[in-house]
């Protein structure tokens, strides 16, 4: 059996030149549509085109939002404003739920700080100022003969 030719240390394929032809020609390719996809007038055509699209497509896609929305009703399911409602309310929840954790944060600290500072001697019972006695005001007197 003979043996294949043989070419610097490498086998010869008889598809290398197609390869190298097909690579020559993607390369050509690519740099053209490159050139023209940046082309201003491309970008007015194109531009053209979609705003073509979606003038014709608009009542079609109002139709389906509709349909959706009245499936989505009758499966009991949310809609997307149904979702997006949630997510804020959640959101604010969250907001809500971080101040109030800074606020905790705020008062364990003063509380550790008063822990640390050197307390009073507590007074003798007689020296201790006594709270001031509330007075019920007549409206409040007024209440009270009401409910007997």
């Amino acid at each position: 059996m003979a043996e294949d030719p043989v070419h610097d240390g490498k086998r010869f394929d008889p598809m290398e030149p197609w390869k190298g032809v097909r690579d020559i020609y993607l390369d050509a390719w690519g740099k053209t549509m490159v050139d023209m996809v940046n082309s201003e007038a491309y970008a007015q055509a194109t531009g053209a085109v979609l705003d073509t699209y979606l003038t014709v497509s608009a009542p079609f896609r109002e139709a389906v939002e509709k349909a959706m929305l009245k499936t989505l009703e009758q499966l009991a399911m949310p809609s997307r404003a149904d979702v997006v409602s949630i997510a804020g309310r959640m959101t604010n929840i969250e907001m809500r739920l971080d101040d109030l954790d800074a606020k905790l944060d705020g008062i364990q600290r003063l509380i550790v700080q008063a822990g640390t500072a050197p307390l009073a001697e507590p007074r003798p019972a007689h020296q201790r100022s006594k709270p001031p006695a509330s007075k019920k005001t007549s409206s409040a007197k007024k209440a009270k003969r009401g409910k007997k």
